[in-house]
């Protein structure tokens, strides 16, 4: 099959699909192109999404958006301190009349998951999601079940609001792929999105329509990792990633997990692009987005990590 999505046929079918998405998407989303083409590529890539930003800036419209745009099934939610970690996996439930216990899935058994305000949930709660993002799968009871494919997490924060909140721990972080802050729209874009919301019609998002199906969205993720990365780019990220270890201003850097999500980025960026290849320019714009979130300033050298990460950008040679 992975032979077969090889072909020039197979990318742009799974291009064609990624770029229907992304423009379905635009029209509840003004103003985030970016963010919008950023979400799918991370879909794409098989990773997940952690937008951090200040309250009503459309963190749960995208995520919305994303998941009316896919003939997919779609979960969501809207974490608080006392939500349990089987509210998030499921539980088993003892049946009178089978005399059995019967297991009653949670919402992470859904393609597309949205988790509110991720870090209002309790360490305990937020852990439960850790087996979720990374082997897709769900242990409860000592039974392993498989989450439905493809499975896809977008969580939201606010990074403002300290009380009731939970850090997330760094465990976690590094298994989100991107880590994306909207921001304010522009001002033309918000003019747009006022005309929008407030229509006769009601809200975009509302009347918005699949136009990408759980099979098309499989053959596109298979079709990524077609695309050719010449070893000259693995090196690249090699030491990109070396880079982020061995800085004195950094107290933890980019893990080997890091690195391989980084190329699976890419190469869902090169697809999206409409190229069967990778170039230094992928990882480039994709790596503060992939790195920032998981690297940690020194204690006794506070850094702006961000800046950071834009300096060893610049200064790490790029393979020609």
């Amino acid at each position: 099959m992975e032979a077969a999505l090889a072909e020039p046929r197979g990318l742009e079918s799974a291009r064609d699909a990624a770029l229907r998405v992304i423009a379905n998407i635009g029209l509840a989303v003004s103003g985030e192109a970016e963010a919008v083409e950023r979400t799918v590529v991370a879909l794409l890539a098989e990773g997940h999404v952690l937008v951090e930003d200040v309250p009503g800036v459309g963190k749960t419209t995208l995520a919305r958006a994303l998941a009316r745009s896919l003939d997919c099934s779609f979960a969501r939610i809207q974490l608080t301190p006392d939500v349990l970690p089987s509210d998030v996996t499921g539980v088993s439930v003892f049946d009178q009349r089978s005399g059995e216990f019967a297991f009653r899935p949670g919402p992470v058994f859904a393609n597309v998951v949205l988790a509110d305000e991720l870090n209002r949930a309790s360490p305990r709660t937020q852990s439960a999601l850790l087996e979720c993002m990374q082997e897709r799968q769900v242990t409860v009871d000592g039974a392993t079940r498989a989450l439905a494919a493809p499975f896809f997490l977008v969580a939201t924060q606010n990074p403002i609001e300290q009380d009731g909140t939970f850090p997330l721990p760094e465990a976690q972080l590094d298994r989100f792929a991107l880590r994306l802050a909207l921001g304010y729209p522009a001002p033309g874009a918000e003019a747009r999105m006022l005309a929008d919301q407030t229509a006769a019609g009601g809200s975009p998002l509302e009347t918005l329509a699949p136009v990408a199906d759980a099979a098309e969205l499989v053959a596109a993720v298979h079709a990524c990792r077609t695309v050719h990365v010449a070893p000259s780019l693995h090196a690249y990220v090699v030491a990109l990633c070396g880079a982020t270890r061995t800085d004195a201003r950094l107290a933890l850097g980019a893990s080997p997990r890091a690195g391989v999500t980084l190329v699976r980025l890419a190469r869902a960026h090169a697809l999206v692009r409409g190229r069967d290849h990778v170039l230094p320019d992928d990882i480039k714009e994709l790596a503060p987005d992939a790195l920032t979130h998981r690297l940690l300033p020194a204690a006794g050298a506070p850094a702006d990590v961000a800046a950071v990460v834009e300096e060893l950008l610049a200064r790490v040679p790029v393979p020609l």
